[in-house]
């Protein structure tokens, strides 16, 4: 995977998720632009701040040395190696170049609340949504979201129908849609009650949808994130 495919995947969310992931604060980092390293689709800025000197990551963007940025949706990521610049940095903050014009509390384009930094890299909702039961799908190859981390194993590479409810929703990353799914079954104590689904189709948080996918295990991205089990490419249905 190329280092901007890895950047993009750390954006968001998600994925998500992983073990060494810390959650940034949810007010916006403001500096001035000592250093701009551009690669890619990205540009990595070394910036001044009131509590001194950090590097930051964001969509590639018209910044030079001397501009005062404002980043929108920090999320501070330690340990991130990027194998472009052939540099790993103690710590770096992830998120959007603020829109001067944007109205107060607007969140950056294809950032849906469900995505937003207070929720963190795991993907935690920042309050408890209401709990999930929606009726399983029909068909040979139905299965419940527990039904398919459960059963993994058999299921790798096998097309599941799962109907349920999308809780979180992650757009545009790596040229799909980044959805989590619930049903009402499994637990969160067992980490059976929410399945990662992959789209190229559009849903909303809410949304009650059947998903038809296959199912891919172990599905490794670099730098610690990596996934026990998904749904890949699914086509939706409401």
């Amino acid at each position: 995977m190329t280092a901007s495919r890895l950047l993009a995947a750390l954006l968001i969310a998600a994925a998500a998720f992983a073990a060494h992931a810390q959650s940034g604060s949810a007010a916006p980092l403001q500096g001035e632009v000592l250093e701009v390293k551009d690669v890619d689709a990205y540009s990595y800025l070394r910036l001044k701040t009131k509590d001194g000197e950090t590097w930051a990551a964001v969509t590639r963007a018209p910044v030079k040395k001397g501009d005062r940025v404002t980043i929108d949706n920090p999320m501070v990521m330690r340990n991130f190696e990027s194998k472009t610049l052939k540099k790993t940095f103690d710590q770096i903050v992830f998120g959007s170049i603020a829109d001067p014009n944007a109205p107060r509390g607007a969140k950056p384009a294809g950032v849906t609340a469900a995505a937003a930094p207070a929720h963190g890299m795991s993907g935690t909702p920042a309050a408890a949504p209401a709990p999930v039961k929606v009726p399983k799908a029909t068909g040979p190859d139905a299965r419940t979201v527990a039904e398919v981390v459960a059963g993994k194993a058999t299921l790798k590479g096998k097309p599941v129908v799962v109907h349920g409810q999308v809780v979180k929703v992650s757009s545009g990353i790596l040229g799909k849609n980044w959805l989590h799914l619930q049903d009402g079954s499994g637990t969160a104590a067992a980490g059976t009650n929410d399945i990662l689904v992959t789209t190229k189709a559009t849903a909303a948080v809410g949304d009650i949808v059947n998903v038809k996918g296959i199912v891919r295990t172990d599905v490794d991205l670099g730098s610690g994130y990596a996934y026990a089990v998904l749904i890949e490419d699914a086509a939706l249905s409401k």
